[in-house]
């Protein structure tokens, strides 16, 4: 996963998280050593918006008057960044806001253009604070996203095994290393200042800059460099996943693996489509940049950690979503999470219900009386146990853990049928233990798929 540290993740975010974590669960589920990266973007223009956002919100809290940048960040957080950032310097980084703002091209509200007003404000601040100064100013920004994006995650149960910071990748030689290799296959060339790589030769729409006149290297350099390093590292395969608007990423990164001499077909894309928030029948906005939006924290503390990663992964990653909170919230049997909740428990009691009454479970017996599983209902359960491995193995292929989500559904109406039927707990020995040997049979396939969409699975509700 991948997403700028400029802000609180929103539910925008939370179906990448989900889906990626998700997927990487269900392919280790199917036998893959599977290694967990987040990409840090941590370089380039977005990063300075927001260290220039809060340097406004910094000098305002001296006392100045600041007219705020169409394009900064205006979210809450940058004032509780800006804040801290104060009180521990003692307001060391304040400068007057007219020198500040003072002679900067119109914005967008004042008849100009919001992207060159920021840009000079860029300049501005690093002219007037200095490398070092300015360097403070952008880490406090960026550790401070940073590390409430990393809370966030793990409060969703969302973890990783590293993460990639994209800055590292300039300053390691890793980006150098990348345009030297693809010089010496002939796929690069100059042209107008810029260097270009030519993408157009595998596919791509047309080429792409890497370095610009100014002697700049662009975010597609990064990405370049990135991909080589995954593949110097050892892996055998690199799965990225993506918001659905990166669709024009799929063609250039193919195209840079062929130019890089790796088979594209060891790199693949899922591209994630968007999930829209309803909520009483409305939908909810969400831009990071005015700081209007649902943070997924929000999300997770109003609807609870299982319920936000079950309804992000009921559908296919493909596909758009509806998120229906309403129904997230819920505790009736209509809410698919809180069916299956009911169901596991419902499974958990009949154990313990055994144990209370007296009534043993010979698992050996069992398997000698499951002939006198007859009924239609436990033959239709049983048949969806015996299509679990193969179910499993197609979501594997085909890197849909939403699949599992359907069966997992499906398989709890089909017990739910049989126990509203027949009793598990009779008085014959071997009937019993064959019944018993079902519902374990469930509850296990059960707690399984749960865990790999990160979903729990209770023993009592």
């Amino acid at each position: 996963m991948s997403a700028n540290p400029n802000g609180p993740l929103h539910v925008g975010h939370g179906r990448g998280a989900a889906y990626g974590s998700s997927l990487a669960s269900l392919l280790e589920a199917g036998g893959y050593t599977v290694h967990r990266e987040f990409y840090v973007n941590d370089a380039g223009r977005q990063m300075d918006i927001l260290a220039c956002s809060v340097w406004l919100r910094y000098i305002e809290l001296g006392g100045d008057t600041i007219r705020f940048p169409d394009n900064g960040y205006q979210g809450d957080y940058v004032h509780g960044i800006a804040r801290e950032l104060r009180l521990n310097d003692g307001g060391s980084l304040h400068r007057p806001a007219a020198d500040v703002l003072g002679d900067l091209p119109l914005d967008e509200s004042q008849g100009g253009d919001k992207e060159a007003h920021v840009d000079a404000l860029i300049v501005r601040a690093r002219t007037l604070l200095g490398d070092a100064d300015y360097q403070r100013l952008f880490n406090a920004g960026l550790k401070a996203c940073l590390t409430d994006i990393k809370d966030d995650l793990a409060g969703f149960g969302v973890t990783y095994d590293n993460w990639f910071s994209e800055k590292s990748l300039s300053t390691s030689g890793a980006v150098q290393r990348a345009i030297d290799v693809l010089k010496s296959q002939g796929h690069m060339y100059e042209q107008e200042g810029a260097l270009w790589f030519r993408a157009t030769t595998f596919g791509d729409e047309k080429d792409r800059v890497v370095v610009r006149e100014n002697g700049a290297t662009t975010y597609f350099a990064s990405d370049i460099a990135y991909l080589l390093n995954k593949f110097d590292r050892g892996f055998e395969r690199a799965i990225y996943v993506f918001g659905a608007d990166h669709h024009g990423y799929v063609a250039r990164l193919k195209a840079a693996a062929q130019g890089l001499g790796v088979d594209p077909n060891r790199l693949e894309i899922k591209l994630v489509q968007f999930a829209i928030l309803f909520e009483g029948g409305e939908k909810q906005q969400m831009s990071t940049r005015k700081g209007k939006f649902v943070t997924l924290r929000d999300l997770r503390e109003d609807i609870g950690k299982d319920a936000a990663r079950f309804f992000y992964v009921m559908r296919s990653h493909d596909q758009h979503l509806d998120f229906d909170l309403d129904l997230a919230r819920s505790q009736s049997l209509d809410n698919p999470v809180h069916y299956l909740h009911y169901t596991h428990a419902r499974l958990c009691g009949i154990f313990r219900n055994s144990v209370d009454k007296g009534l043993g479970y010979d698992p050996a017996l069992a398997r000698s009386a499951l002939a006198e599983l007859s009924e239609p209902q436990a033959i239709d359960v049983l048949q969806r146990l015996a299509a679990w491995p193969e179910l499993v193995e197609a979501a594997v292929e085909n890197r849909s853990p939403h699949l599992l989500v359907n069966a997992l559904r499906e398989l709890a109406s089909a017990f739910n049928g049989f126990y509203n039927e027949h009793t598990v707990l009779v008085d014959s020995g071997s009937l019993r233990c064959a019944r018993m040997a079902l519902a374990e049979a469930v509850r296990q396939v059960l707690r399984q798929g749960l865990d790999v969409i990160g979903v729990s699975a209770p023993e009592r509700i």
